[in-house]
């Protein structure tokens, strides 16, 4: 059977445990290419293993991998997929269709990416978390350079597919790696985000929980995921609310430093 003309990109570092099952998912596309960051685990042996190609590349933020990644493919239509990420077979033969009467008319597409807890095979039920624009050909799309949003900049008038399969996104193995994460990604936030929008805040430390666990917990569906959904709907809305506290402790600190240097002097 011919493989879909797709380049499929994956960033990685230290994904040893969750990219061989990411990788086997791909078996359909004419490339895969990881762009590994200086991982010290078996990523990069299991990556070349499976055929990709890969190289190495120092982390400059999520935005700049993607693009460098986006660049070594050899194909116009790309697809990104994160190396905790599958793509169902669904959505393998929904891309694929497009592809069986010639080569489409450049164009891109969004496709659903739905959570999967630690403990679980599957995500929740009506689970409703991110829709991305992840498929295109880069002659009218791409992502931006960008350390922090990493999101896929479209040409205006380009037409855009909603695909109805989804990607299964495998955030994390266990709960403890999870809040470990998000402490680790709050910190990357808080530091890339330094000297921006100061002055909410003060206001925003107070909100950000109650309304991100709201939003997670009830607008994204998490309420359908039991004991699951509730947890990791209160990590979440606590990593954004560390996020602020980390910012917000860095514009004392800086204050700080500011005035001892003032009174030294």
């Amino acid at each position: 059977m011919a493989k879909c003309p797709i380049s499929v990109f994956i960033i990685t570092r230290n994904e040893e445990k969750r990219l061989p099952r990411t990788l086997a998912a791909l078996d359909w596309v004419d490339e895969v290419v990881v762009v590994d960051s200086g991982s010290t685990d078996k990523t990069v042996e299991i990556a070349a293993a499976s055929g990709a190609q890969v190289m190495h590349r120092d982390w400059e933020g999520f935005g700049p991998q993607k693009v460098f990644a986006e660049q070594q493919c050899r194909n116009d239509w790309v697809l990104n997929v994160d190396a905790d990420e599958v793509v169902t077979s669904e959505l393998a033969d929904e891309i694929c269709a497009l592809f069986s009467q010639g080569t489409p008319e450049p164009s891109a597409g969004k496709l659903r990416i739905l959570t999967v807890y630690p403990g679980s095979d599957r995500p929740r039920p009506f689970a409703d978390d991110f829709n991305e624009v992840r498929i295109y050909h880069r002659r009218v799309a791409g992502y931006r350079d960008h350390p922090v949003y990493d999101r896929v900049e479209v040409k205006a008038g380009t037409a855009i597919k909603q695909f109805a399969a989804p990607v299964w996104h495998f955030t994390v193995l266990g709960w403890a790696e999870f809040v470990d994460k998000e402490n680790k990604h709050s910190s990357f936030l808080a530091e890339q985000q330094a000297g921006r929008r100061r002055s909410s805040l003060g206001v925003r430390i107070y909100l950000e929980m109650p309304w991100t666990f709201l939003k997670f917990y009830l607008l994204r569906r998490h309420v359908t995921g039991g004991w699951r959904g509730f947890f990791f709907s209160l990590s979440a809305a606590y990593a954004r609310t560390l996020r602020i506290a980390k910012m917000l402790d860095a514009d004392g600190s800086d204050a700080r430093l500011t005035s001892s240097k003032k009174e030294d002097g």
